[in-house]
Parts: C-alpha cells; structure tokens; sequence
C-alpha cells in the first residue's frame, strides 16, 4: 500500500477560471470554465487534496490590492464549495517579473514551497497549467505535468517546447477523469 499522499497542484487563471489579458481584477472578473469546479470536487471525493499556485503580479504591479485578490479568492472557494469542491490551500506569488523572486513561475520556488507544507512526494503529485511557466517550474522539481488547453494552454501547446513527459488534456475536467483512471496513488 503507498503511503504518498494524495494531492493535486492547479495554476488558477486558464485552468479553473478564464483569464484576461490585463488579469482578472475584481470578483466580478472571475468567471470559472465550464467543469472545472466540478473536477475539483471530482479529484476530492477520490481523496486528493487540491492546492492552488498562480502568479498575481497585478498585485505587485497596483493594479488590485490584497483584499480585492482575498475576495477573489473567497468566491472562487465558494463557487466550489456549491458544487461539493474544496481548494485546500492557495499559494501564490504577488511579484512582478522584475523583481527576480524565487517564487513566481516559472521558478519552482512556490512549488517547492507547497512540496515543504504538504510533505508530498513530487514524483507522484501532478501540476497542471496553462502555460509554459507552470510546466517548466513542475517539471524543475520532478512534478509530473499537465496542460489544459484552456485559457493560454492552445497556444502553449502549438509553441512547442514542452517540458519532456508532458501530458496534454483538453480541460480540467477531462485531466481529472484521464488522471483518476490512472492514477495508482
């Protein structure tokens, strides 16, 4: 019987929520895609854990404060809770790309992070993005990697250079399905 424990990394804009090219700013803003709260509480009820970890450098740029990410959030787990999901815990890196954090993807400092807080083993914990940086800050620790082809996923997917192993899905519901037949954790 493996001990590993049973999580699942998701970037959130274009994986659970459709994105925006200038971020989304207000809770008004976030609007899930169709499926993906419900592969969340399809990955809970098979006992993964569900764990966030997005870029939110409109944070770091002014263009929302924290309470506004903080609201943002708040119905995002809400939205989920409603339809029997649960996120258990968002990470997320408010710096912009000049200030040259250790934390904002495609560095793997946020999932190395999460790797410390949830004692898991990378090997066996899926990372699932929508783009080239959430795939490359996976793929540098070990996590097996997903694209959905949501959000910027179709056009990461046709630029090619994918990380080695990457596995390729149209939503988060069908990575959910495709990972739950497969998964011998």
């Amino acid at each position: 019987m493996s001990t590993a424990k049973k999580l699942v990394i998701l970037d959130r804009d274009g994986v659970i929520n459709y994105d925006a090219d200038e971020f989304i700013k207000s809770p008004d803003e976030w609007r899930p895609i169709a499926g993906s709260l419900e592969a969340i509480a399809r990955l809970n009820q098979a006992g993964y854990r569900v764990v966030v970890a997005t870029n939110q450098s409109g944070v770091g740029r002014g263009l929302f404060d924290m309470a506004t990410l903080n609201a943002i959030h708040l119905k995002m787990h809400q939205a989920a809770a409603a339809l029997g999901a649960r996120i258990d815990a968002i990470f997320f890196c408010a710096h912009t790309a000049h200030d040259n954090c250790d934390c904002r993807k495609p560095k793997p400092g946020m999932l190395q992070m999460i790797a410390e807080r949830f004692n898991i083993e990378p090997s066996v914990t899926p990372m699932v993005g929508d783009a080239q940086r959430d795939l490359v800050a996976g793929a540098a620790l070990g996590f097996p990697v997903h694209l959905v082809l949501t959000g910027k996923g179709r056009a990461t997917y046709e630029a090619g250079m994918l990380p080695s192993g990457t596995k390729v899905h149209p939503d988060l519901w069908a990575f959910a399905l495709d990972f739950l037949a497969n998964s011998t954790v």
